[in-house]
């Protein structure tokens, strides 16, 4: 797009790149009965991983086998590709649990207290593992996230979350980018549950902060070190120590701080 460029006390006429925002409808079928189950704002593309990665965040889905088919919503010719409708064979959590959480969801939804970890783990196991990654290995994962970063490298204004095999962290396996940070690591955990996969081995390494949110995703997941270039809240401390998650912060210039679990890096 064209903008005015402002350098110094002159201005110049420009182009640059945005990153695309727009809204996205999810929708479940089951037995021939459709409902919304969320709205959010998201970087069009990867749509069907994002799906998924949501779906399994929230417990609705235990893998790809309880998905029948995934379509975004037709009007005779014309395609709605904000609209998704995913057609489920089972679900996991009734749906009706899900209406406090129908609307816009942002990075400034959410719920704090110690209810929240008592939710996440009330039907998911503390993650016990012998997943483990080097101190070596760790200061390379913002490098090669950056370098995977091609969104950001042509906008500047997009989020990102990477999958990386702890046995082989060179470069991520998995890469998504995203305008909301829960989208992302939503799209990388969608594609592992779509491959047949979950996160076991891996580290998830995300551009930005660690909310508790992000923390929950990798817990469902069976993620068992996340790392984030920012900060973590200390909600997401406090899930990541209760559910024996490595959590990593401010992992940036060949320094970290470890916030649970260090027995994974050595």
């Amino acid at each position: 797009m064209r903008i005015t460029r402002l350098v110094g006390g002159e201005r110049q006429l420009a182009r640059d790149t945005l990153a695309g925002e727009e809204p996205l409808e999810l929708r479940v079928e089951l037995a021939g009965t459709v409902r919304s189950v969320v709205s959010t704002m998201r970087t069009p593309g990867d749509d069907f991983e994002l799906a998924a990665g949501w779906l399994a965040a929230e417990r609705i889905i235990a893998g790809r086998h309880d998905i029948a088919a995934m379509r975004f919503c037709s009007d005779g010719a014309d395609q709605h590709y904000n609209v998704l409708t995913v057609s489920l064979h089972r679900t996991h959590r009734a749906l009706d649990a899900l209406a406090p959480r129908s609307g816009i969801a942002s990075a400034a939804c959410g719920i704090c207290g110690q209810a929240v970890i008592d939710a996440t783990l009330g039907d998911v196991a503390p993650l016990d593992d012998a997943t483990r990654l080097g101190h070596a290995a760790l200061y390379q994962l913002p490098a090669a996230l950056r370098r995977a970063q091609a969104s950001f490298s042509a906008t500047g204004g997009s989020h990102a979350a990477a999958w990386f095999d702890a046995g082989d962290p060179a470069q991520p396996r998995i890469c998504r980018e995203d305008i909301g940070r829960h989208n992302a690591v939503d799209k990388v955990l969608g594609r592992r549950l779509l491959d047949g996969a979950d996160g076991r081995a891996g580290v998830l390494l995300v551009s930005g902060r660690a909310g508790y949110e992000i923390v929950q995703k990798c817990i469902v997941a069976r993620v068992p070190i996340l790392c984030a270039i920012s900060a973590p809240s200390s909600l997401a401390v406090a899930l990541a120590r209760a559910a024996g998650l490595t959590l990593v912060g401010f992992l940036r210039d060949q320094r970290a701080n470890i916030y649970s679990e260090p027995h994974r890096l050595v």
